[in-house]
């Protein structure tokens, strides 16, 4: 068991740091580069090449991730039911995820409406110029904020995760235990307190007719 953990472990976290890596480098590397080519109608073409070349590995790195990040769920899930604050945790997790999922895809698709432009004259990757057709500085626009957009999602998903891997030390699972239990000690009297209000408030309205 300890092995299989280790390998879902380190699938979701090799996963997660290709996409969030990779991201963040074709920002800057990828579409930084190509803006520096002196023929403009190259510059585009040149930096679609190159993310059509990463689309494949990133597709493997999420799938990666997201295989690693449900087997850990399956395998914490007895924690979650124990230790309060791991739940809230993993739902902002998953949040994040779809969310870096949905920005993904969305950018894969506004690139390969760049890709099918061919080669118009662009003064970088997601700079248009005066000379660029309206419907691809558009899609220019578009991946502008895009590209920004990945590696923030995926950087959050990291520092979640860290948060989480903290949330795994003996002294935290002891803490979020007693606060679990405290929780689920206090419900009952909670729950009496409130049935005695509703019976005074019965009987008020009772006195009043």
């Amino acid at each position: 068991m300890s092995e299989r953990h280790t390998t879902l472990r380190s699938m979701h976290d090799l996963g997660l740091a290709a996409w969030f890596g990779g991201s963040l480098m074709g920002a800057l590397g990828v579409n930084g580069a190509a803006a520096r080519i002196n023929d403009t109608t190259e510059r585009l073409p040149v930096a679609s090449a190159g993310w059509a070349r990463w689309t494949p590995v990133n597709a493997a790195a999420i799938g990666a991730h997201l295989a690693g990040a449900v087997g850990e769920l399956v395998t914490e899930s007895p924690r979650m039911a124990r230790q309060a604050g791991v739940g809230k945790m993993s739902a902002v997790k998953t949040a994040l995820t779809v969310g870096a999922l949905a920005v993904t895809g969305y950018s894969r698709l506004v690139g390969m409406r760049l890709e099918k432009a061919g080669g118009p004259p662009v003064e970088g990757t997601t700079e248009p110029n005066h000379h660029t057709p309206a419907n691809v500085a558009a899609s220019q626009r578009q991946m502008k904020l895009l590209q920004w957009a990945v590696p923030a999602l995926t950087g959050a998903l990291v520092v979640v995760s860290a948060y989480m891997g903290e949330q795994q030390k003996p002294g935290q699972v002891f803490r979020g235990m007693l606060d679990r239990a405290g929780g689920l000690m206090s419900a009952p009297k909670n729950i009496g307190k409130v049935a005695a209000v509703g019976a005074a408030g019965r009987h008020l309205v009772g006195a009043a007719r």
